[in-house]
């Protein structure tokens, strides 16, 4: 296709132009997508059949991405219902990198705009009022790398304190909030979080009255499932508030009291004097901030008792010094206003370096594709609750989030491992020769 002149464009009506614009971009799209427009007009790109269909449902999209390309303004307008998206959403996610090389020349860019102006203001008030989500407040201020006590309590907040019930709607019965592990693909997640408990509980080899300390310990579901089936004293610490409360409740009515304890605290605050045979950190050091890794992992070495076990479980980048990308800023600006990721590699340097030996990592890269993709049918599933609970906008944040998770996950740009240490001492560790023990 030639490049469109200015007299052509003007001759046709703006919906038409609209239509040849976009296919003008589009020319060497090897992939397969729809487009309709507010009028009902359908714009099919690629060769094949459409896996997905995205709505423009107000010309006031098009004159601003016209006027300033900007990927993460698309994501805005699909919280705010200015855009919708029929069909896969997994596979329109996975067509991400492609349509992000696209360019719009200066005079596409110009007949967008002129055509969209044309359509005059009828339409401006479709979607949702951005007040309906639930943005940082102030946001430049929480997403610096400052990581301070105050920062990463607002950041917690943020993301952890939606709503005990929202959350209960999509995560399993023990309310555990990170990558299951699972025997088969078909598992259910809830059988998939009970393998990933008892996975942890081997892994740190915990014996009945042992203590165990769980850094970030979310709903509390490691520290009440180690206490009623390994027997150990368990401690629990956390930033959210709600996750607080909730965790007190069912230590209470689980009966378990005597042997379960709760706290709202920083991990900078542990108190020196108290050790742990074992510790634990499950989908938590994302929050901690690159520059703070060393004073983490020092952090927990403090209060792990020479010889212990540590079990760091996370999530980590395909590259290194968590560079500003799409993805990072799309996390930071609408979900993790706090998180940073590092590669393995790094972490197990800076591991390494504050005194932790390292036993054995395990990549569970697969097993969180299928934990996010039960999490997004299970939201979707209860979407009108969803919308009941926290509105339309946060609905749609957390349902792209985690999709789009998946599709990150599924693609490799990101990881989750778990790394199992000790701190460093002479001589050998308490550990079988072989990991025969974790699957019994």
């Amino acid at each position: 296709m030639n490049m469109i002149s200015a007299e052509l464009l003007r001759a046709q009506p703006d919906g038409f132009r609209i239509k040849r614009v976009v296919e003008q971009v589009f020319r060497n799209y090897t992939g397969s997508l729809g487009v309709r427009l507010w009028d009902g007009k359908l714009i099919s790109l690629g060769r094949d059949k459409p896996v997905a269909t995205i709505i423009i449902n107000t010309a006031k999209l098009i004159r601003e991405l016209a006027w300033r390309p900007d990927p993460l303004r698309l994501a805005e307008a699909y919280f705010f219902g200015e855009i919708d998206v029929e069909g896969d959403l997994y596979a329109l996610l996975k067509q991400r990198t492609h349509l992000q090389s696209l360019a719009l020349s200066v005079r596409n860019r110009l007949a967008l705009f002129s055509a969209a102006m044309r359509l005059g203001n009828h339409l401006e008030n479709v979607g949702h009022n951005s007040s309906s989500i639930r943005w940082p407040k102030p946001l430049k201020t929480l997403i610096s790398r400052t990581h301070s006590k105050e920062l990463n309590r607002e950041a917690i907040a943020f993301h952890y304190d939606v709503s005990n019930d929202f959350y209960r709607l999509w995560l399993d019965e023990q309310m555990v909030y990170s990558c299951a592990y699972f025997d088969d693909p078909d598992e259910s997640i809830d059988q998939a979080q009970r393998n990933k408990l008892n996975h942890i509980c081997r892994k740190l080899r915990l014996k009945a009255g042992e203590r165990l300390l769980d850094i970030g310990c979310g709903w509390g579901a490691l520290i009440c499932w180690a206490a009623q089936h390994y027997g150990v004293r368990a401690h629990g610490i956390t930033l959210s508030r709600q996750q607080y409360e909730w965790t007190k409740n069912k230590i209470n009515d689980l009966g378990i009291a005597n042997q379960v304890t709760v706290e709202l605290m920083d991990y900078r605050d542990l108190p020196e004097n108290t050790v742990y045979e074992k510790v634990s950190s499950i989908g938590m050091f994302e929050h901690v901030g690159i520059k703070n890794l060393p004073t983490y992992f020092r952090a927990v070495g403090r209060v792990l008792k020479p010889g212990g076990l540590f079990l760091n479980h996370g999530i980590t980048n395909d590259e290194e010094g968590g560079h500003k990308t799409i993805g990072s800023e799309f996390m930071q600006r609408y979900v993790f206003p706090d998180g940073e990721l590092e590669s393995v590699s790094n972490v197990q340097r800076v591991m390494e370096h504050t005194g932790f030996e390292i036993w054995d990592v395990e990549a569970l890269r697969p097993h969180y594709v299928l934990t996010l993709q039960r999490w997004v049918k299970q939201l979707e599933a209860h979407e009108e609750e969803a919308k009941a609970l926290v509105g339309e906008a946060t609905y749609r944040v957390w349902r792209l989030y985690m999709a789009a998770c998946a599709s990150q996950f599924e693609q490799g740009a990101i990881g989750v491992y778990q790394i199992l240490a000790t701190n460093r001492r002479d001589g050998l560790v308490d550990l079988p020769l072989t990991r025969r023990d974790l699957y019994p």
